[in-house]
């Protein structure tokens, strides 16, 4: 599952607008025009829906970034921006060559264009996937900013999800492919102890992961979600301090609290000194309730996946 050859990009704002263009007037659909919107951010939000999720898990999900959206809190930080207003676009993804857009850009400035935009998330049919792919969510995210019709300084990768990376390449390969691009790559771990639909554990300290493997970029970070039932205060709280919470349009903290620490970092770094963490809605600096935890390394997910085949393999054998 490791060794699938990844998609090459060309970063060519003009180039990829104009195939964009081509595209949508194949398909019917209106065609923008490609002159730039300045906004306070360009958000991905990129959500997981492989297979360790059961379809209630997945629409609690679902129902989660929906109830999100429309708290007046996050309109409150799109209006609290310099320009007033941010561009989003929502994908679901799985394994390496699963990614779906659900909605593709919006601009969002006032309370009708944010319903709009959850609406259309809402009544899309769910989607389904097999394997996990962090790293295929993030090159499949790269190319949209260059298809936009909007201009930020901040340009962010929202991943949420509850297992490691299993499929395409390995997750710190994209991850410093995209710090390289000025992308920042925040993260939502879903974390819970359940046995996923087919009866397997899920990977311990999935936090740890997520911070060491996923998150990266201009002052990453996180916000963890104790298990589904905790997943759309999660999200909430990630949308307010994502849009507004860390810098305006002039670069100037804005935030909840003391500045988090950050450090530019080089590809292969670890994705941040000190990033924020918060468990159950209260933010710390750092995983302190973890400490002596034990974190997974980058590649665990790719190491369970082998264990699993290997079991099955085995288990076929036994019963012929």
């Amino acid at each position: 599952m490791t060794n699938q050859k990844a998609p090459t990009f060309r970063r060519s704002r003009a180039g990829l607008g104009f195939l964009a263009g081509i595209a949508l007037a194949i398909a019917g659909q209106p065609v923008p025009s490609f002159a730039t919107v300045p906004v306070d951010l360009e958000l991905v939000l990129a959500v997981d829906v492989s297979g360790s999720m059961d379809r209630e898990e997945a629409q609690m999900q679902r129902a989660g970034y929906v109830s999100a959206l429309l708290d007046p809190k996050v309109l409150r930080a799109i209006r609290a921006g310099y320009h007033g207003r941010i561009a989003a676009t929502y994908v679901e993804w799985s394994g390496w060559d699963y990614n779906e857009v659900i909605t593709g850009w919006r601009l969002l400035d006032d309370e009708e264009s944010v319903r709009v935009f959850s609406d259309v998330i809402a009544a899309a049919p769910l989607t389904r996937g097999r394997y996990t792919s962090i790293s295929g969510a993030i090159e499949f995210s790269l190319p949209l900013f260059d298809t936009n019709t909007y201009e930020s300084k901040r340009r962010v990768i929202d991943v949420s999800g509850d297992g490691p990376n299993n499929s395409g390449r390995l997750v710190l390969v994209a991850r410093d492919e995209a710090i390289a691009a000025g992308i920042t790559i925040n993260g939502l771990p879903i974390v819970n102890e359940r046995v996923d639909p087919f009866g397997w554990p899920q990977l311990p300290h999935l936090d740890l992961y997520y911070e060491n493997c996923v998150i990266g970029g201009p002052r990453a970070f996180m916000v963890v979600a104790e298990g589904f039932h905790t997943f759309a205060a999660a999200i909430r709280k990630k949308l307010v301090i994502e849009i507004a919470g860390f810098m305006s349009g002039e670069g100037e903290w804005t935030g909840f609290g003391r500045e988090p620490s950050f450090v530019p970092r080089a590809a292969h770094a670890r994705p941040g000194p000190e990033p924020l963490h918060m468990v159950s809605g209260e933010v710390l600096p750092g995983p302190a309730s973890l400490a002596e935890a034990v974190p997974p390394t980058c590649d665990a997910g790719e190491k369970m996946l082998q264990q699993r085949m290997m079991q099955w393999q085995w288990n076929l054998d036994q019963n012929r």
